[in-house]
């Protein structure tokens, strides 16, 4: 089996200088203890791993190992994870950003390595086990007189708990409605999108706590990647990095290289290792304004962190 060292010496030469610091210093020197390996994209420097559309990354960082996304192809998310030497036995939680398949698939094969590992999720209503939304609640309950006994819901006696079974029987999920330190230096936020196409979904983003400041983890950034920044900063005011995808797909070429320049410059985040649906012109265009403090993060990447 190739580890992440072995991929990532054998594609050295190719990859960009910008990503060089960071990622080939750990290739050749002893294996570092706070770092993100990215395990699924669609993009990256030449190697044997599979792409696909959608994110996972697996986050190393004071002694805990958490998976984030589980990308959008269960074999190709297993057989990456296997190559670059992740053990998904030995998590201390998953969290899944939200509840689009890009970043779910995987579920299926961390639980075959590991039923009872802790999964954290967005509120969602009637997903991910939990129970009926409020509101159908009530239209369940509620009784017509004039409703023939045919058309009644469970014959007029509905159960008080009507949840689902989610697709994934058995896992453990917990739900996260706002900001909570789930370990020691380790948070969930919760946003939810009003943009069209997405508008009420839930979201949850990941932040670190490091000697540099917060690293936040982002999987599309539905709400807005400012919304999710502004939710973060009232728990950690400086942000040293964002990994993920910042789903910039929908701006003009102006409004992205703004929104760039207010990343920078408003939010004053030191480093990007933006992924996924940040769309390549918003790569190009934080290579250009980030320059070497911009980390080339696709599939494969290691990307070292603050201690």
């Amino acid at each position: 089996m190739m580890t992440r060292r072995h991929l990532l010496a054998g594609s050295a030469a190719s990859l960009a200088v910008p990503f060089a610091p960071l990622s080939l210093r750990a290739a050749g020197a002893a294996e570092q203890t706070s770092r993100a390996t990215v395990l699924f994209d669609a993009f990256g420097a030449p190697s044997g791993l599979k792409r696909g559309w959608g994110y996972s990354a697996f986050i190393e960082h004071g002694g805990r190992r958490i998976l984030f996304d589980t990308g959008g192809n269960t074999k190709d998310f297993a057989a990456n994870a296997s190559a670059l030497g992740v053990d998904l036995k030995k998590l201390d939680f998953v969290a899944l950003s939200h509840r689009h398949n890009d970043h779910t698939a995987g579920l299926n094969h961390v639980l075959r390595e590991n039923p009872s590992v802790t999964i954290y999720t967005p509120f969602e209503g009637g997903g991910f086990g939990s129970p009926m939304p409020p509101g159908l609640a009530t239209m369940v309950k509620r009784q017509v007189t004039a409703l023939p006994d045919d058309l009644r819901y469970y014959d007029g006696n509905p159960p008080d708990d009507n949840r689902a079974d989610p697709p994934w029987e058995g896992a453990h999920f917990v739900q996260i409605t706002a900001p909570r330190e789930v370990l020691p230096g380790f948070f969930l936020i919760a946003t939810q999108s009003d943009k069209a196409g997405t508008r009420e979904m839930n979201e949850i983003s990941l932040l670190i706590r490091t000697a540099m400041g917060g690293v936040v983890v982002v999987g599309c950034s539905h709400p807005g990647i400012e919304k999710i920044l502004d939710a973060v900063t009232k728990i950690e005011p400086h942000i040293y990095s964002v990994l993920g995808g910042f789903h910039l797909v929908d701006g003009s070429d102006a409004e992205v290289t703004e929104m760039i320049m207010r990343l920078r410059d408003r939010w004053r985040i030191e480093r990007m290792a933006a992924g996924h649906c940040t769309g390549q012109f918003a790569f190009a265009e934080m290579v250009r304004i980030y320059g070497a403090r911009f980390d080339h993060a696709g599939v494969g990447a290691v990307i070292t962190l603050p201690a």
